[in-house]
């Protein structure tokens, strides 16, 4: 008997925001990289986010250590990315006194 081996690709596509997701899921690469790099195991990833397979998250985990470079590299883009988001939302409603601002408007909704 012979047996084929056959390696399976890594589970990871690029969505419409150009960010790295795991297979059909909204699971961000960045997300299973991060709790991995805080030795949480693939099956405890599995059990904080069951949408994902074991074995895509033992991929997606050879696949980060295998260019763990580049993967580093996407990672330290997208940190870049999102405090230029969290900047840009901050200057549009300036978060200090947001609380306040919020209370002040349910009681105007109340008095109307």
């Amino acid at each position: 008997m012979t047996v084929a081996i056959v390696a399976d690709p890594p589970p990871l596509e690029i969505n419409a925001d150009n960010v790295v997701i795991i297979g059909q899921t909204r699971v961000t690469l960045d997300t299973v990289v991060n709790v991995f790099k805080h030795w949480i195991t693939a099956e405890e990833i599995v059990h904080r986010y069951p949408v994902l397979k074991l074995a895509d998250v033992y991929a997606t985990i050879a696949f980060y250590l295998n260019h763990q470079q580049m993967v580093e590299s996407y990672l330290a883009e997208r940190r870049t990315q999102s405090a230029s988001v969290r900047k840009m939302n901050e200057t549009r409603l300036d978060p200090k006194g947001i609380r306040d601002r919020l209370l002040t408007h349910k009681r105007e909704q109340k008095a109307s």
